[in-house]
């Protein structure tokens, strides 16, 4: 556990990076898009903060400084350089007495502005209820640590690589599976910040739930513009607290973080343009640049949104004005690459290749590992589409699982958003959203990974439709604003908002922020965060991986005991490693491969090689294991066998896992 001096220490650190980065992100934003109000306005500057701290550790990071104090410090005088040098705002609204420049209304759904009290409590209490289901996987992973496969796989040693070697530009070589250390990595980031902050993952199980909470206030604002921001936000929930994400909650998996990312970028395209007249509408550069920013996030989180991302820089400078589309585009891409960049500058540095999964783009051969993906086999579900045995046996199932009984209801309502949101009468930028979303299921489709496992079994497939996600949120958000377009363009009049409840209309002010004293509640809502986190921490590092419950008994086993084991160097063999880093992630753990050329990484396929590879480690433990019981095989890896000899001393042996403790180096020529 944590003692109070650390753990208040580590939270005034994260206060400090928050309100410092908060500060210059608002100063930035009020100069950049000043057009932007309200709850949108709030969104654009997280974004801009989003990127300071991800663009400040990637710098320290490159040069193998991403430490707390460097850290913070870079931070901090970046954010007040910011703020103090940009003429803007100091806590978000109003900037030092200046006057906020208002956006003009929209043509058809009048000032953006003037949301309606019962519209902020009906979202209120969507939000709540949708924020209740999603918390109970964040209080099981409290209790037990994540234990999700991709958060112990990748997302959790990624985090505590960058944590502990202060680099973020060299590869972080895990189990050779899917050449995963070139994955983009932004989301870690912020996992990595906890941990220099606390020297522990204390935040790692929360970390979703705000980025839950943020694209839920993006869903509202992307109905707002036109008066159904209740509407998106509750049709939006459904997807969000579907079984398909409900992997999300408690563990370092990054699909909600990259939606947020894109829906931001979707509610400042709907609410920073400024129509006039019968002209196509007309973003000003800095609104486009904080879009472009949000979706190369987006792209920097995770490799699927490369494509919807990609079309919405398309989308929104064929919707420019003749004569700025080329400008449009220009503004956009660069900062989108700002956003994320980084990471497929680093494939291309190491290999020669930004997308080193792809080495044969039609006659243009590109460099890149010479090995197998690993994991699963790779199918995509186009390829199975007129496959009759596999929809009944795999994709209906899986269908169900994921979006519950009703699948067949929220998929065509969203894909009915998403082309009714093409139509001719539509809003511009609606049918970029539109655009978006269809390039969002595309890319689902296309993936090698969304049909993945043996030929014919698709095993893949339900844990697959969290790539569907982006595309489902966004059909369901936009169905309100093409259906109350076709509504007004029939003379029926916009959609029910005064009639949906009665209340107080001074609540309904309060809740809408018209009356609302932000910093002072933000300030009481913090204190509160902290004095409660203490007792919680306490909790979750005294339950952290005490008790797993993988599906192998051997690495159950060895995770409970190594969450009592602090700097150790630790290799093994299982895909599954994060466990092995210890409560305070002081255990230095590394996965036994052989480097290939162009960032090639293979396990090793002899005793001679394993063992030459043991011993230029310096290793003090070796955990020798398959990631489950497998009927038919060895109960133990041949890796086992391999370490075993004078000085590996075996202290755990439970199928199918052998833990040996070292003390002196292994003879390659001694090989059983």
């Amino acid at each position: 556990m944590l003692g109070l001096g650390p753990y208040l220490l580590g939270a005034a650190a994260l206060a400090l990076l928050a309100i410092t980065s908060w500060l210059g992100a608002a100063a930035a934003r009020a100069r950049l898009a000043p057009e932007l109000t309200g709850v949108p306005s709030h969104l654009a500057t997280s974004v801009i903060a989003t990127a300071l701290v991800i663009w400040v550790a990637e710098l320290l990071g490159t040069l193998g400084w991403f430490a707390p104090v460097p850290y913070l410090a870079v931070v901090a005088v970046v954010g007040v350089g910011l703020w103090r040098l940009l003429p803007g705002v100091a806590w978000g609204e109003g900037g030092r007495g200046r006057p906020r420049p208002q956006s003009p209304p929209h043509p058809m759904t009048g000032p953006p502005d003037r949301s309606s009290p019962i519209q902020a409590l009906a979202a209120t209490l969507i939000g709540l209820i949708a924020v209740a289901l999603f918390i109970p996987g964040v209080r099981d992973s409290l209790s037990t640590g994540m234990t999700g496969f991709d958060s112990t796989w990748y997302h959790g040693p990624f985090a505590a690589g960058f944590y502990q070697s202060g680099n973020t530009w060299d590869l972080h070589f895990i189990a050779p599976q899917f050449l995963a250390w070139f994955y983009p990595a932004n989301a870690e980031i912020f996992h990595a910040i906890g941990m220099l902050a606390f020297d522990r993952d204390l935040i790692s199980p929360l970390l979703n739930l705000g980025w839950f909470i943020g694209c839920l206030f993006a869903l509202w604002s992307i109905g707002r513009r036109f008066r159904v921001g209740a509407y998106s936000l509750l049709l939006g929930a459904l997807i969000l607290t579907a079984p398909l994400l409900s992997d999300q909650a408690g563990e370092a998996r990054n699909d909600i973080v990259a939606i947020f990312f894109l829906l931001v970028a979707i509610a400042v395209l709907l609410n920073a343009r400024s129509p006039a007249g019968g002209a196509p509408a007309r973003l000003s550069e800095g609104a486009l640049l904080v879009a472009g920013l949000a979706v190369g996030l987006a792209a920097g989180t995770k490799l699927n949104y490369l494509l919807p991302s990609a079309t919405l820089l398309v989308g929104v400078a064929v919707a420019a004005p003749a004569g700025t589309r080329r400008r449009a585009l220009g503004v956009g891409t660069l900062a989108a690459i700002a956003g994320g960049g980084y990471w497929y500058l680093r494939n291309l540095f190491h290999t020669g290749n930004p997308l080193p999964w792809f080495t044969d783009l039609g006659p243009l051969s590109l460099p890149g590992p010479e090995q197998n993906l690993g994991g699963r086999e790779g199918h995509s579900v186009l390829g199975y589409l007129t496959d009759g045995s596999v929809w009944s046996e795999w994709f209906l199932p899986g269908l169900h699982h994921g979006l519950t009984i009703f699948w067949p209801l929220l998929g065509a309502l969203a894909l009915a958003g998403l082309l009714l949101a093409l139509g001719p009468r539509a809003d511009p930028y609606v049918r970029v959203t539109g655009a978006v979303g269809l390039a969002a299921a595309l890319a689902w489709l296309v993936a090698p990974t969304s049909a993945s496992g043996p030929d014919g079994i698709p095993r893949g497939f339900e844990s697959g439709l969290r790539y569907l996600a982006p595309a489902l949120v966004l059909g369901m958000s936009l169905l309100p604003i093409v259906v109350g377009e076709r509504l007004r363009d029939g003379g029926v009049g916009r959609l029910p908002n005064r009639r949906i409840l009665k209340t107080p209309t001074s609540l309904g002010r309060r809740l809408s922020g018209r009356e609302m004293p932000r910093t002072p509640i933000a300030m009481v809502a913090a204190l509160a965060a902290i004095a409660i986190g203490y007792p919680v921490q306490r909790h979750y590092l005294e339950n952290r991986y005490r008790d797993p419950t993988f599906a192998a008994p051997g690495l159950n086993a060895v995770f409970a005991a190594t969450s009592r084991v602090s700097g150790e160097r630790i290799a093994t063999t299982s895909t599954r490693q994060y466990p092995l880093f210890g409560t305070d992630l002081s255990n230095r753990v590394e996965y036994i491969g052989r480097h290939r050329p162009d960032g090639g990484f293979v396990a090793p396929t002899s005793c001679r090689e394993w063992r030459r590879l043991i011993d230029a480690g310096h290793y003090e433990y070796v955990v020798a294991s398959r990631d489950r019981i497998e009927p038919g095989r060895p109960p133990y890896p041949a890796s086992a066998r391999w370490t075993e000899g004078p000085h590996a001393k075996l202290v755990l042996a439970i199928p199918p896992t052998k833990v040996f403790k070292l003390s002196g180096r292994l003879d390659p020529s001694a090989c059983p």
